[in-house]
C-alpha cells in the first residue's frame, strides 16, 4: 500500500493506492488563502499541518488496516511557495504563494542582475516564482530575511515536519528560479543574485527516489509501521502527469484546476522563456516538461458563480451550456486575469474584464463568456508550447476539477482544435501521482507503475462554428492588447 499526499491551494488530499492500481481510500481537508493586501496571497504553514493531521485521522478511522500496510509516502504540492524557517526550524512568516503578485519590481531587478536567467532556469522571472519573493522579503522585511536559515517549498515543508529532513526534488525545485534546470542542480549564480547560498537550500533528489523516513512518533500516532519511506515527490503538475501515466515525450494534459495548465512531457530541456512558457524538470530522471500556466482558471468560474449569485460552479456551467451555439457570438467577452497572468503575457498587473455588455445579456450569457474566456486563455498558453519535429504531440488528457464538466471539456477541445481524452480518476491526479512516486521509490518500475488509466471518453473537436470561435478568440486577444497599458 502507498500513501499520496497532495498539498493544494484550496485543500490537502490524501490517497491510499494498492499495488494493483486500486484507489482504496481518499480523505480531504480544506485550506484557505489570506489576501491581506492587493496582489498578496499567503497561507500559514501550520494550517497545512492541521490539514494533514485531519486527513490522517480520517484515514485511520476509515481504512486502519490499509494505512498500517503503507510502505512509502509520496508528496505532491502547489509550486513556488516561499516557506521560510530559521535555525531552530520555526516558520518566520506566512508562506508567500504561487499566485502572489507583489514582486514585480524584484523580477525586473533579477532579470537585470542575471541576463542569462532564462537559459539557466528555463523561465522568465515572474512574481509567482520563489526567488523574486525572497528579494521582496530582503527589501521589505530585512529582519526576517536575516534570520532565514532554509527556504522550503510547501510540500517540502511538510516533508521537513514528517521526517526532520530538508529535501526537495527536481520538478518543484525547477520552479524556484534557483535551479540550473538542464543540469538538475542548484545554480550558485542565481542563488547569489538573491543573497542566498546552497546552505539555504534543501538537498536534491529525483522525485522517484527515497528522500527520508517518517518519524517513528508520527508512525505510531497514525497507525503506520516503522521505517516508512518518503519519496522525493513532485510539484503538482508533474505529479498529475505521473498519476495519469503521461511521462513519455509528447504526452501531455490540460488541467482545469484553481490555475489552468497546459503540460507536455519531453526527453530534453527545451526552454522558450520569450513567450513566458515554463521549462521544468519532470519527476522522473532524465525527463523534463514544457508548461504554460494561467493564474485563474476554475477559480475564475468560482468567482463568477459567487459574484453573479449562481448556486455553485456546476450551476454556472449549466447556464453557460444553455446558450445556443448560434447566440454565442453575441455574448460578452471575458478576460480572466483576476490574479494577473503568466503565460503568455507575464503581466502581474493584468486584470479581469467583462466587455461588451448590453440589455440583452443575462446570467447565462455572462456565464458563457467567463468559461469561454478561461478557455481562450488556455489556448493562448497552448500556443506557446514548442516541440521539435522528432517529438510529436502524442495525446492530450483533460484533468482537474473542471474536467468533471464534459460540456466544458468539449468547448476546450473545439477551441484548441485537438482531441482531449478523459481518463478514469483524472480528478485525483496529483495525489495519485504522489502515491505512484512512493511506489517507484519502493522499487516499482516505471512501466509497471506509470500506466495510463482506462479511457472514459474522447472529446473530438467540432468544425461547426469554428469561424465564430476564431473570430471571438481574435477579439479576445485584441482586447487584451488594447487594455494592457491601462492595467496599472
Amino acid at each position: 500500500m502507498y500513501l499520496g499526499l497532495d498539498l493544494g491551494t484550496s485543500e490537502l488530499k490524501a490517497l491510499l493506492l494498492a499495488d494493483d492500481h486500486r484507489i482504496v481510500g481518499v480523505a480531504r481537508a480544506p485550506l484557505t488563502v489570506e489576501r491581506p493586501q492587493p496582489l498578496w496571497s499567503e497561507q500559514a504553514p501550520q494550517q497545512w499541518w492541521h490539514a494533514l493531521e485531519e486527513v490522517m485521522r480520517a484515514l485511520g478511522k476509515s481504512h486502519p488496516e490499509e494505512l498500517a500496510a503503507v510502505r512509502a509516502i509520496g508528496l505532491s504540492g502547489q509550486m513556488h511557495g516561499a516557506t521560510l524557517i530559521d535555525e531552530a526550524g520555526e516558520v518566520l512568516r506566512p508562506a508567500i504563494l504561487w499566485n502572489d503578485g507583489r514582486s514585480g519590481a524584484q523580477c525586473e531587478a533579477l532579470a537585470r542582475a542575471v541576463p542569462g536567467l532564462g537559459e539557466i532556469a528555463g523561465n522568465l522571472a515572474m512574481p509567482g516564482f520563489t526567488a523574486p519573493k525572497l528579494l521582496w522579503v530582503r527589501e521589505h522585511e530585512p529582519e526576517v530575511f536575516g534570520r532565514v536559515a532554509r527556504v522550503l517549498l510547501p510540500k517540502d515543508w511538510l516533508r521537513f515536519m514528517l521526517s526532520g529532513e530538508a529535501v526537495s526534488e527536481m520538478s518543484d525545485a525547477a520552479g524556484t528560479l534557483w535551479l540550473d534546470v538542464g543540469a538538475r542542480d542548484w545554480s550558485d549564480e542565481l542563488l547569489a543574485a538573491t543573497g542566498l547560498t546552497r546552505a539555504h537550500m534543501p538537498r536534491l533528489v529525483e522525485g522517484s527516489e527515497v528522500s527520508a523516513q517518517l518519524k517513528p512518533e508520527l508512525a505510531a500516532r497514525w497507525g503506520l509501521r516503522d521505517g516508512v519511506k518518503i519519496a522525493g515527490g513532485a510539484g503538482d503538475n508533474a505529479a498529475s502527469a505521473v498519476g495519469m501515466g503521461l511521462v513519455e515525450p509528447g504526452q501531455g494534459f490540460v488541467s482545469l484546476g484553481t490555475s489552468g495548465v497546459v503540460f507536455v512531457s519531453t526527453d530534453r530541456f527545451l526552454p522558450n522563456p520569450a513567450q513566458a512558457m515554463h521549462a521544468f524538470c519532470h519527476a522522473l530522471p532524465k525527463r523534463w516538461h514544457q508548461m504554460s500556466v494561467m493564474l485563474s482558471a476554475a477559480s475564475a468560474v468560482s468567482w463568477a458563480a459567487k459574484t453573479f449569485r449562481f448556486a455553485d460552479e456546476a450551476a454556472l456551467l449549466e447556464a453557460a451550456a444553455s446558450v445556443p451555439p448560434a447566440q454565442r457570438e453575441r455574448c460578452p467577452l471575458f478576460l480572466p486575469y483576476l490574479s494577473g497572468e503568466r503565460s503568455p503575457h507575464n503581466n502581474p498587473n493584468a486584470q479581469g474584464v467583462l466587455f461588451g455588455l448590453t440589455h440583452a445579456h443575462g446570467p447565462a450569457e455572462i456565464a458563457y463568456a467567463v468559461v469561454e474566456g478561461v478557455s481562450f486563455g488556455l489556448r493562448d498558453g497552448f500556443d506557446t508550447l514548442r516541440l521539435p519535429e522528432d517529438m510529436p504531440m502524442r495525446e492530450m488528457a483533460l484533468v482537474g476539477g473542471g474536467a468533471r464538466s464534459v460540456w466544458w471539456g468539449q468547448l476546450l477541445a473545439d477551441i484548441f482544435g485537438v482531441t482531449l481524452t478523459l481518463y478514469a480518476g483524472s480528478e485525483t491526479g496529483g495525489a495519485l501521482g504522489a502515491a505512484r512516486l512512493a511506489w517507484l521509490a519502493d522499487g516499482g518500475s516505471v512501466a509497471e507503475v506509470c500506466t495510463l488509466p482506462p479511457v472514459k471518453q474522447q472529446l473530438v473537436p467540432s468544425i461547426e462554428s469554428a469561424d465564430v470561435r476564431r473570430t471571438r478568440h481574435a477579439r479576445f486577444q485584441s482586447l487584451y492588447k488594447s487594455l494592457r497599458d491601462q492595467f496599472q
